[in-house]
């Protein structure tokens, strides 16, 4: 039975506390005989998990592995056709500016919990000066291929999801040999309440996201993607007890009073959004084109949790400028980006914007796809192992 509204606090709290004893068990082995390297490397051989994956299509991978994955297999229980075609739904009519929204307002609001900015600070590239690229790289294939053709049929998306799994166990694994972190304040590292904590934001957070921007989501498709996101908090190996319902409406009330308890202002997260916008403004937008695209994230957050992610308020003000303003604002700051842009007046302000964010975005993320081996989760060695 999945989280109900009247149950979720106290669940949530107990789901602090469990980590994923059959990832755990298997990379607890992995790292003490050193070889994690060598699993990494068949990461980039394991392009599918099938329903049901019989042994035999995994019989070149080591024994271990092989009977993970067969494991890992099955389908989240009750899951459909129908949710299926939900989901595609979805994608088919705004899989661009989700993937755009998950990479900003998806990324910086996973470090607005305290722990879970400490987690990733603490784990080699992710936290240095480069995480925010590597996070894109590595997020940018959960983020670009949970909406490609037929992700949620032909295994792909269960294999992405099954990668990072075991990544988030590799984590678990170094912190108990770490005598860094504190259990009794923190809970289990990367728990499986961090795990339901983070589908939340990437689901319903940025359904918010996308209405504080003035995109229209059709009821159906909002149930298309959350059922996504409750297909991955399966395959990331969390009990169906702790998976969110695939209820657009109660997930919404779930998190919406959970971020209440949860998301909080740390030295941490305002660091590591400051990485990240750094990023944005280096290597994915035109300088003249950050001032509109850093408004559009804090209308995304809303004021109240933009300030707490240290996010600075921009010189543009997007709501106050004339669609016909911001038109020529755009064509002159970033050229032909956004696929040749109308003048038009009285549309939502931030339609243009968006349009041409995630087209900058998404080459970005494609790029990150391509253009060098960063493209794959990884698990780790050693904290800080610089992956």
């Amino acid at each position: 039975m999945a989280l109900t509204a009247e149950t979720v606090h106290a669940e949530l709290e107990a789901a602090n506390q469990e980590g994923d004893p059959a990832a755990d068990a298997l990379v607890s082995d992995l790292i003490d005989n050193r070889e994690v390297d060598g699993v990494n490397g068949l990461f980039r051989t394991i392009g599918t998990l099938k329903p049901h994956m019989p042994m035999d299509e995994l019989s070149g991978l080591p024994e271990r592995l092989a009977q993970f994955l067969h494991d890992a297999s099955e389908e989240p229980p009750g899951w459909g056709g129908a949710d299926v075609e939900a989901a595609e739904g979805f994608f088919a009519h705004h899989h661009g500016v989700a993937s755009m929204l998950q990479g900003t307002v998806g990324l910086i609001g996973t470090y607005l919990s305290p722990t879970g900015a400490f987690t990733l600070r603490s784990t080699g590239r992710l936290g240095g000066a480069d995480g925010p690229g590597r996070r894109l790289s590595q997020s940018s294939r959960l983020f670009i291929g949970m909406g490609d053709k037929d992700a949620l049929r032909n295994g792909t998306l269960a294999a992405t999801v099954t990668k990072v799994r075991l990544v988030h166990a590799s984590v678990r694994q170094l912190h108990k040999k770490s005598g860094q972190w504190d259990y009794a304040r923190w809970g289990e590292p990367v728990s499986q309440k961090y795990v339901t904590g983070a589908i939340c934001v990437f689901s319903v957070q940025i359904l918010q996201a996308m209405k504080n921007l003035g995109v229209h989501v059709a009821k159906e498709d909002a149930q298309g993607f959350v059922a996504a996101w409750h297909y991955i908090n399966h395959y990331l190996g969390t009990p169906e007890k702790w998976l969110i319902p695939k209820d657009v409406d109660l997930v919404d009330r779930i998190w919406s009073a959970e971020r209440e308890n949860e998301w909080r202002a740390s030295e941490d997260c305002t660091a590591m959004t400051q990485q990240a916008l750094k990023f944005h403004r280096e290597q994915m937008v035109p300088p003249p084109f950050y001032e509109p695209f850093l408004a559009m994230v804090r209308a995304a957050f809303t004021d109240r949790y933009a300030d707490m992610a240290g996010i600075p308020k921009s010189a543009v003000d997007l709501v106050a400028k004339p669609a016909a303003a911001m038109h020529d604002l755009f064509s002159s700051t970033v050229g032909g980006l956004g696929g040749g842009a109308k003048k038009v007046v009285g549309v939502n302000p931030y339609d243009e914007i968006l349009g041409v964010a995630s087209k900058a975005f998404n080459q970005v993320e494609l790029y990150a796809l391509t253009h060098d081996k960063d493209d794959q989760p990884q698990m780790h060695q050693d904290l800080h192992d610089d992956r």
